[in-house]
This record gives C-alpha cells, structure tokens and sequence, in this order.
C-alpha cells in the first residue's frame, strides 16, 4: 500500500473569507446531494459530470479531490476510473456524510485549500468543487493546488457562473426569489444557503472575472487552460495540464 506523505507546512494564506463556508455547510449535510440537484435544476450532475470527464485518471493514479463535500465527486471518480481518492474538507459535518462512502477514499482529510498538508507533486491529478467563492486570495490559492499536483497531471473544477446576454434576467431573478422560496420548502437553513448563493456568485465574478481566474492558473503552471460554460452560462467546468 502506498503510504500517505503529510507535511506540516507553515500556512501563508488567510483563513475563508469571513468564515462563510462553515456558516453555509453546516448543518445541510445530510440533504446535500438531493437538494442540491433539485436548487440547480438537474444542473449540478451535469456539471460534476464533465468535471470527471476532464481528469482521464488511470487506476494507479492517486487524485486529491479538495472542498470534497460529502464526496460525490470522489465517488465518481471512483467509479469511472478506479483511481485511489484522498478527500480533504473544511466541514466536519460534510465529512461525515463523506466517510460513509465506503471503499471510495483511501484518507479524508479536514483541512483548508489555501494550505494543503501535503509534499510537493504528491498527486497524479487534483479535482475541486465550488470553492474559489470562499478564499480570501483566490490566485494564491490555486498555486497552492497546482504545488501538490506532478507535471503532466490534470487540474480540474466546477463552479456556478453568471449567465450573459438575455439569460442574465431569468438568472437574477431565480437567484434572488427562486432559489431562497425553493430552500424554504425544505428547511429554513437551506433557504438561508438559497438567499446566499446568487450575491455571492456574483461578488465572486466582479472581483474575479472568468479571464482573470484563467490566468490565475496560468500564472500558476498550469497549462492548456480550458473553460467549459453550461447551462447557458449557469456552469463553469475549468480544467488544465501541471507543466
């Protein structure tokens, strides 16, 4: 068995922006998956999907999958490539619906993106899920993703985006109206994540535009940097090449 190599690094980035990801994740574990596919409209599959598409891992390529929720990704990877999966998280509460993934992960790991506890080029491939929204220093933390990953391997991510042109309208208003009414019908707390989704997506994009964060993975080794928008601009799937 290949042996886990952790190392305990000095952390240079700030900690999530304003603690938002643990003040969202908490408690909505156990409905994620579910009301996640229902709050997107069947779109969020989708988007995992051709996440998996763009990695092509071999079953002795071992993949860390950051911001790993409660695994769905993991468990696709899994399934497509046969690969070995270590899963690392800052939601203790997502990480527990992820543990009982069973025979998907050889470690999950609670820790934050912005600092990884791992040697450099300690994985064949990297995949991460919505997560760029909540770092402080986005660039940065791309850098340290990329550090972790072996030359050749492959980079890939999923995140909401902001349609243009005509769909801008319907988009704002689902955002704003849809997603908070649609979260209320399963609990106050997901309307509260429903309410805080479309503000935040669109913070994200004014600060850091779709070009911006391509070349955020430029300036951090990665190559062949490819955006993929779905769902009329409502999903971004980013992928790239460690040079």
């Amino acid at each position: 068995a290949v042996v886990l190599v952790v190392a305990q690094r000095p952390c240079q980035t700030r900690a999530m922006a304003a603690g938002d990801a643990k003040r969202i994740f908490t408690g909505i574990a156990v409905s994620y998956d579910r009301v996640a596919t229902i709050l997107s409209l069947g779109q969020d599959p989708r988007w995992r999907r051709a996440l998996v598409d763009a990695i092509d891992a071999r079953p002795t390529d071992r993949v860390l999958d950051v911001a790993t929720g409660t695994g769905m990704v993991a468990q696709a990877l899994r399934d497509r490539f046969g690969c070995v999966l270590v899963g690392l998280d800052q939601s203790a509460d997502m990480l527990r619906i992820a543990r009982t993934r069973d025979g998907v992960f050889e470690t999950i790991l609670e820790g934050r993106a912005e600092c990884l506890p791992f040697t450099d080029a300690a994985f064949d491939h990297l995949t991460f899920t919505y997560l760029l929204r909540y770092v402080d220093d986005p660039a940065a933390t791309i850098r340290e993703l990329a550090r972790v990953v072996k030359p050749g391997g492959r980079v890939a991510m999923v995140e909401f985006g902001v349609p243009g042109g005509m769909w801008r309208p319907p988009w704002w208003l689902y955002t704003r109206v849809g997603l908070p009414l649609a979260g209320r019908v399963v609990s106050a707390k997901w309307s509260g994540v429903g309410a805080f989704l479309g503000p935040s997506i669109e913070r994200f994009y004014a600060r850091h535009p779709v070009e911006a964060v391509e070349r955020y993975w430029l300036e951090a080794g990665l190559g062949d940097v490819r955006t993929r928008r779905m769902s009329l601009g409502g999903g971004i799937v980013m992928s790239a090449t460690k040079e």
